[in-house]
């Protein structure tokens, strides 16, 4: 289950609009799905046989918990389903909440309604949960088997007649002012609701072109979340404290005397950078209002200068690192051609401390090596030790030692130990990601490891030095690349690739497709084509195991050639008798028609 996209404005909602005409080349008529958006939990239920199989939360959005028996404990949700036309087998995606006026009777318990409900989905013992009130509202499916439907709103409906709750508020509108005016009405009446809602949530109706649209490696291109306004409160900075990333980054937070925003406890606020800090004029003992937005963290909106002590002075961002005394510097940004409005530590990877614990936090966190037990406050503990000092002695650990630890016993480190030996199975693109290369996210992390296909691949690297190859990865531009090459150039960095690469089975990529029907073709597009765009062109090489690369050389299988092409580049590929095909050429590689 992957998060949507956010428009936090009208101009963001246009901007989203224009994005799905771009990917389709063609600004086709379709509608919108819309629904609030409640703010819960997410949570799958998969059927089989009209019988409840099992359900999982969100998790990490690949990976979910297993809470099959506290989900039962919900009334909404049934165990059998008794219509006739139910699928066979059917995974439906819903919210798990609670009710203002439920959450009234047990506020003391929990922080805020979705904080009890994720609570309550937690417990172990489900006799626990089922004394909570929760609620679940169904929205979508994530598979059918045998899918007849053609519209997002007709399954909404399917959903009521089969006993699932979804919402009254549902609708569909065919263009996008009419998602605005009903935005703007809706937020207007958003507290006389019997729930805590955070916007609305507009999703093209029509499901065919929804699987046209497909994904991003974060959200589909299809669906939209439409936050509504934030939330606001008046405080004071206490302090001003400097926290460093894994990448070397200062980033200022304002601590600030605790309030209440919008349900939430908020005690820090972020400052962003150096420059935000002076644009604002913001200083310790400031009087200041603090915004916070959904799930962004909070910022400081402005300060008020009427209430500022005579006594105060600017702050002076550190020119020095206050982990390691390394010179911190902003670094000229070859895209923007402007000075980096961040500045760093000077220092390289874990030779400074507090780079090196937020890079082993990078390494264990979920969307790397994920591993259960071994959270933040965990790792300071461990580093303050010197249990742990690079990633590799994650897997060396010491459990004799550990389990004479305050607050750790025999089950607690047989549990950590089971984790870590579990995780000691990885694919390639979640290893390169958890290795902290700046710029390198998992979307990149994707394409290295679909290029490399093996982790020995990826270390040989550090010898062959053939990182101009790397840009003719589609997506990989000359910052990944230097940040590549920056990496493989630190010798503590190539002893914890090799030691790791000791101790780990690092899993080769794997296409989803291996046999697809472009399998180990390259491809590359030049000129405008006819109703498809190039991004739908990618997808579809792509998804059929082709390869898609961003310049002409003898890599290259075939060029594809639309209306107006680049010279340069059909005289390349003539040059390297390169095959020359047009639009209909590729569909017909593909078994379609134009």
């Amino acid at each position: 289950m992957l998060s949507l996209a956010n428009a936090f404005n009208d101009e963001d909602l246009k901007n989203f609009e224009k994005k799905i005409f771009n990917y389709l080349n063609n600004q086709i008529k379709f509608e919108y799905s819309v629904e609030p958006k409640i703010d819960g939990i997410s949570a799958s239920l998969t059927y089989k046989n009209k019988s409840l199989l099992y359900g999982v939360s969100r998790g990490d959005g690949e990976t979910g918990e297993i809470i099959t028996e506290n989900l039962k404990t919900i009334s909404d949700i049934p165990h059998k389903i008794k219509a006739r036309d139910f699928p066979d087998e059917i995974e439906i995606r819903g919210e798990v909440f609670i009710k203002k006026k439920d959450f009234f009777k047990i506020k003391e318990k929990f922080a805020n309604p979705r904080n009890a409900a994720s609570g309550s989905l937690r417990q172990k013992n489900p006799s626990e949960t089922k004394k909570i009130p929760l609620k679940f509202i169904a929205y979508t499916f994530g598979y059918i088997k045998k899918n007849n439907f053609k519209l997002q709103s007709d399954f909404l409906n399917k959903l009521k007649s089969w006993g699932f709750k979804i919402n009254k508020d549902n609708k569909v509108f065919s263009n996008i002012n009419d998602l605005i005016d009903f935005h703007k009405n809706f937020e207007s009446k958003r507290f006389d609701l019997d729930y805590d809602v955070d916007g609305l949530v507009y999703k093209v109706n029509d499901l065919d072109l929804q699987n046209r649209l497909g994904f991003t490696s974060n959200a589909p291109r299809w669906a939209i979340a439409h936050k509504f306004s934030s939330d606001k409160a008046i405080s004071k900075i206490l302090d001003i404290d400097i926290q460093i990333g894994r990448t070397g980054a200062l980033t200022p937070v304002a601590k600030i005397k605790p309030i209440n925003i919008g349900g939430v406890l908020v005690s820090n606020a972020t400052l962003h950078n150096e420059d935000e800090i002076n644009r604002k004029d913001i200083r310790i003992g400031d009087t200041v209002t603090v915004e916070r937005a959904g799930d962004v963290i909070p910022h400081i909106l402005s300060v008020d200068i009427k209430k500022r002590s005579k006594s105060s002075s600017k702050f002076i961002f550190p020119n020095k690192c206050p982990s390691c005394g390394s010179k911190t510097i902003k670094e000229f940004n070859e895209v923007t051609k402007k000075i980096d409005a961040v500045r760093r530590c000077s220092s390289e990877g874990y030779y400074c401390d507090k780079i090196s614990i937020e890079k082993l936090k990078h390494f264990v966190s979920k969307e790397a090596f994920n591993i259960d037990g071994l959270g933040k406050k965990i790792i300071e503990g461990f580093w303050k030790l010197k249990i742990i000092k690079f990633p590799q002695d994650i897997f060396k650990l010491d459990y004799k030692k550990i389990e004479k630890l305050e607050g750790w016993g025999s089950l607690s480190v047989e549990n950590l130990k089971y984790s870590i030996d579990q995780k000691k199975n990885i694919s390639l693109e979640r290893f390169i990601f958890a290795l902290g290369i700046r710029h390198i996210g998992l979307e990149n992390a994707k394409l290295l490891s679909k290029h490399f296909e093996s982790f020995f691949n990826f270390q040989k690297l550090s010898k062959t030095n053939n990182y101009k190859d790397l840009l003719n990865i589609d997506g990989i531009g000359e910052t990944q690349v230097s940040s590549i090459k920056n990496f493989f150039l630190n010798e503590i960095n190539i002893k914890v690739l090799n030691e790791l690469g000791k101790i780990l089975k690092i899993k080769d990529f794997l296409a989803n497709q291996k046999n697809g029907l472009l399998q180990n073709k390259s491809f590359l597009v030049t000129g405008k084509l006819n109703g498809v765009s190039r991004a739908e062109v990618k997808s579809l090489i792509e998804e059929n195991s082709g390869i898609t690369v961003s310049t002409v050389s003898n890599k290259l299988n075939y060029l594809i050639v639309g209306e107006k092409p680049t010279r340069r580049k059909l005289e390349s590929a003539k040059e390297l008798k390169i095959k020359i095909i047009n639009q209909e050429d590729f569909l017909k590689m593909l078994n379609k028609t134009s």
